[in-house]
């Protein structure tokens, strides 16, 4: 006869103990993620004349692909990349109502032309206006900023250096490991925050629809020691869907694009998207 008592098993021999203990040792065990490294890859880096680091996630297989492991572990300002957090705490928030929602233009006049006007959430994505998501995150405030940033494990979370300058010149740090993390989480529905919240932010990030695949992404660009771009977001396809992190370090802004090009030169190549 055999009783349970919690994970204390009573036998009338105690033959079998050893044979349960195997079993629930293997009930934990965690299988680990493959991580394949693929340093070639680089080459797309280094024609572009800029240095930097590719990843990518495979929720399929269970397994990443590296062009550089300990670049992947590395954190820099996400820059404009954190706007896709921003939009998640304003609408979470209240603070804007949905993507139509409409904050007037202050009248000053800017480089980037497509800036000079009223924006909505979804134009303000689409064109990464600064303006409006500094004036956004005013109006969410620093300590709901704070409580949400902890609460969706952005980084490093740390909002130091102003409200409205903490994601492009003050402490917050991520890493492309984390970009990764926090985009599987976004796609699975497990931040914090309500499912309209996160359709309406995944519905304005997309930045290709077609046939074959969609692909919702945000790019980033902060100047400091080093200058560096991102491009952060996933590919779904009809059977799969591939998560990516691309990170360049270059002084020159001109090279800015290619944050952007890298990451579907690799997808290419790859075979994950077709042209």
């Amino acid at each position: 006869m055999l009783l349970m008592k919690g994970l204390k098993i009573v036998t009338k021999s105690n033959k079998t103990i050893w044979l349960c203990t195997f079993i629930l040792a293997l009930a934990s065990f965690k299988k680990e993620v493959k991580t394949i490294v693929r340093a070639d890859l680089k080459k797309y880096f280094e024609q572009y004349k800029v240095t930097g680091s590719f990843a990518l996630y495979d929720e399929q297989k269970d397994t990443y692909i590296l062009t550089d492991p300990a670049e992947f572990k590395k954190a820099y300002s996400p820059a404009s990349t954190f706007k896709i957090c921003n939009s998640l705490i304003g609408l979470e928030t209240g603070v804007i109502n949905n993507e139509d929602f409409i904050i007037k233009w202050d009248s000053v006049v800017r480089d980037n032309v497509k800036w000079n006007k009223d924006h909505d959430l979804k134009t303000a994505y689409k064109n990464s206006t600064v303006w409006y998501y500094r004036e956004l995150a005013r109006r969410v405030g620093g300590k709901q900023m704070k409580y949400w940033l902890d609460k969706a494990q952005f980084g490093n979370a740390d909002t130091s250096g102003g409200i409205d300058l903490f994601w492009l010149r003050g402490g917050l740090r991520i890493t492309p490991q984390q970009q990764l993390d926090f985009l599987k989480r976004l796609h699975d529905n497990k931040l914090p925050f309500s499912k309209r919240s996160t359709d309406i932010v995944k519905k304005i990030m997309i930045a290709k629809d077609t046939l074959g695949y969609v692909v919702r992404a945000k790019g980033g660009w902060s100047d400091g020691d080093p200058n560096t771009g991102w491009y952060v977001g996933y590919v779904e396809t009809k059977s799969n869907v591939y998560y990516f992190a691309n990170c360049i370090h270059t002084p020159d802004f001109n090279k800015a694009p290619a944050r952007i090009e890298i990451v579907y030169r690799i997808l290419e190549e790859l075979k994950l998207i077709q042209k």
